[in-house]
């Protein structure tokens, strides 16, 4: 993954100098390209969503350890994609993200290794919680990061396939 978006040109850490681990603005240029930003939350909540859909068709049929290496390579192929020019234009073209540019190799990282670590707690969670536990978290994630930041997963996925005009103008009110 990491060769990929280096030949893809992504720079390894923000450009602009700032060397703090984190960036909470969303609208600076300075997302998505530290190790922790506002759209983390979606990507540990990628952990805990594909969990769930691999549960619910696979069950016990397959091991716990291919699901978390399917939910990884699925991640790792993710991380690329999102990257590529086609992606990072549609992201521009279609949702809030009007300055995204890509993000840096390392926040791409971060994103993987939250998606994993979503995935690893989902899997030590099971026999104490069930898939209920992993499913409320999901649903917690995406509230709390459209009161932070009007944006979630759920409205990433619905404003890349079908653009709504009126959530884009709900999510550009908090800026």
């Amino acid at each position: 993954m990491t060769a990929i978006l280096a030949m893809l040109g992504r720079v390894w850490w923000c450009q602009l100098g700032d060397l703090l681990p984190w960036s909470w603005d969303i609208w600076s240029s300075h997302n998505s390209q530290h190790l922790v930003d506002p759209y983390s939350l979606s990507h540990l909540e990628h952990g805990f969503a594909l969990w769930v859909i691999f549960h619910l068709l696979a069950g016990k049929k397959v091991s716990q350890s291919s699901i978390l290496l399917a939910i990884a390579g699925i991640e790792a192929i993710w991380e690329i994609a999102e990257n590529t020019p086609w992606m990072i234009q549609r992201y521009r073209e279609t949702t809030i993200s009007l300055d995204y540019f890509g993000d840096s190799i390392l926040n791409s990282l971060s994103d993987y290794l939250m998606c994993v670590t979503g995935t690893v707690i989902a899997i030590v969670s099971r026999h104490r919680f069930g898939i209920w536990m992993a499913v409320l978290v999901v649903a917690l994630l995406e509230i709390a990061s459209l009161l932070w930041i009007r944006d979630s997963l759920a409205m990433n996925i619905i404003m890349l396939a079908f653009p709504i005009e009126a959530i884009r103008d709900w999510q550009s009110a908090g800026k």
